[in-house]
């Protein structure tokens, strides 16, 4: 099981086509959907795609692109829940990460989940999580 950062949803929606980063998370997103990578997110990924695609392409982008990765084929998404935020708490004081990275570490070792395709190098730093770029 894979987790997926909202990077790899956002970087397709907002760069070039030919972009490296697009490209390589298109190729990652199509074996999701296709089903041939198990993967999951979480819930704050919706917030977070939606809230970056509204400021650089406005509303009406936002709601489909919101819409298009609630109906995500084989993507599963994990709520986020009390003791996921208090895990996410003990991770920000002992990593120093960002309170979103944080609920995204959270979330997935919650749930067991030790790989996360992200660009972002903050999860090098947590103990127990491999951070894979797609």
């Amino acid at each position: 099981m894979l987790y997926v950062d909202s990077n790899v949803f956002i970087y397709p929606a907002i760069y070039d086509p030919g972009d490296e980063r697009a490209k390589r998370s298109r190729d990652l997103l199509l074996k999701i959907a296709s089903g041939e990578v198990e993967a999951s997110t979480s819930l704050l990924t919706w917030d977070e795609v939606v809230w970056v695609v509204r400021k650089l392409a406005g509303v009406e982008a936002s709601v489909r692109q919101g819409a298009l990765l609630l109906k995500f084929p084989h993507l599963r998404f994990l709520s986020l829940t009390e003791s996921t935020v208090l895990r996410a708490q003990m991770i920000m004081e002992e990593y120093g990460l960002k309170p979103r990275d944080s609920l995204h570490a959270a979330s997935a070792l919650e749930s067991g989940i030790r790989i996360v395709a992200s660009y972002d190098e903050d999860f090098d730093r947590i103990r127990g999580i491999e951070r894979v770029e797609p």
